[in-house]
C-alpha cells in the first residue's frame, strides 16, 4: 500500500472452489512427503504415487456423472470436485477417461484435489484454455498429453509440489523397464504412473508393452513449465519431442536422483 493510499482489496480467487463442507470434519485429501528433504540432505530416490483408482467408491461414481452432465450440457466451466463433500473428494484421486466428452470445456477447475495423476484423454478437450489444479499437492507430474490441448494459455499449478520444479529442483522418479507382454490395462502404477498405456503419448498410436519408450520431459504448457510424462511407442517418437526451455533437464530422461539438473533457485 502506498503512503496515505487506500487499503487494496484483493478478491479470493478459490473462494467457491474449496467444495461442499461436511457435518463431521474429514480431510479431502491425503498428505505427502515424497519432495520434502533436509537443506543438506541428498535428493531422495522419488517414486510415483502407487494408488489405484478404487472404481466402486461412492465418490467416483458421483464423478462420472458430474462428467455426464457436463458434456451433456455443453459447460464451458467443470470444477467437479466443488459438488462432492469432502469423503467423496479424497476418493478420487485420478480422472475418468470420460473428459475426452468434454469437448466445449474451457476452464477446469481441480483446485485442493487429492489427484495423483491424470489420465491421457485430457488432450482431447480441445476447447481447454485455462487449467487450475492448484493446491493439488499429490499431482507431481502430468502427461504429456496436456501439450495436445490447442487452447490452453493459462494454467495455476502449485510449482512447488512438481518434480524438477525450479525451485527445489526435487528429482524425478527413476522410469522402470518396459514391462513384459501382457494386458495394457493391468500395469502396476507405482512403477508405470498408470494402471494402463495404450496409446503413443506423440504420434497417438498403438502401444506394444514390451517396446513401451518412457521418459521424462520439462516442456512450458500455458502459464507454467511442467514435468511431462511420455509414452512413447519408439525411439522415433522419442526424438521428435519438442526441445526443454532453458533452466531444465535439456533432453528427455529417464529419472532417477543422478539425473543432473540446474541449480535451484530457492
Amino acid at each position: 500500500m502506498e503512503q496515505g493510499g487506500e487499503p487494496r482489496l484483493f478478491s479470493n480467487r478459490w473462494a467457491a472452489a474449496g467444495g461442499r463442507g461436511g457435518d463431521t470434519p474429514v480431510r479431502p485429501r491425503d498428505s505427502c512427503a515424497c519432495l520434502v528433504r533436509g537443506p543438506d540432505a541428498a535428493p531422495p530416490d522419488v517414486g510415483f504415487h502407487a494408488d489405484r483408482q478404487d472404481t466402486s467408491a461412492p465418490g467416483w461414481l458421483h464423478l462420472l456423472e458430474l462428467v455426464e452432465e457436463a458434456a451433456a450440457d455443453g459447460r464451458e466451466v467443470f470444477s467437479p470436485l466443488t459438488e462432492l463433500p469432502p469423503e467423496e473428494r479424497r476418493q478420487i484421486i485420478t480422472l475418468p477417461a470420460s473428459i475426452a466428452r468434454l469437448r466445449a470445456v474451457r476452464h477446469l477447475v481441480l483446485y485442493g484435489s487429492n489427484l495423483v495423476r491424470l489420465p491421457p484423454e485430457i488432450g482431447a478437450m480441445e476447447s481447454l484454455a485455462e487449467f487450475d489444479p492448484y493446491t493439488s499437492y499429490r499431482l507431481h507430474w502430468m502427461p504429456y498429453e496436456l501439450t495436445r490441448c490447442p487452447a490452453l494459455t493459462r494454467s495455476t499449478v502449485s510449482t512447488r509440489a512438481l518434480y524438477g520444479n525450479f525451485k527445489f529442483r526435487s528429482p524425478f522418479p527413476r522410469l522402470a523397464p518396459p514391462p513384459p507382454e501382457g494386458r495394457p490395462g493391468e500395469l502396476y502404477p507405482g512403477a508405470w504412473g498408470a494402471q494402463a498405456v495404450t496409446a503413443c503419448s506423440v504420434c497417438a498410436g498403438p502401444v506394444d508393452l514390451p517396446r513401451l519408450q518412457q521418459v521424462w520431459i520439462s516442456l512450458r504448457v500455458a502459464t507454467d513449465v511442467l514435468p511431462l510424462l511420455v509414452n512413447a511407442c519408439s525411439r522415433g517418437c522419442v526424438e521428435a519431442l519438442p526441445t526443454p526451455p532453458d533452466g531444465y533437464v535439456a533432453t528427455p530422461h529417464r529419472g532417477g536422483p543422478e539425473v543432473v539438473q540446474p541449480a535451484e533457485r530457492w
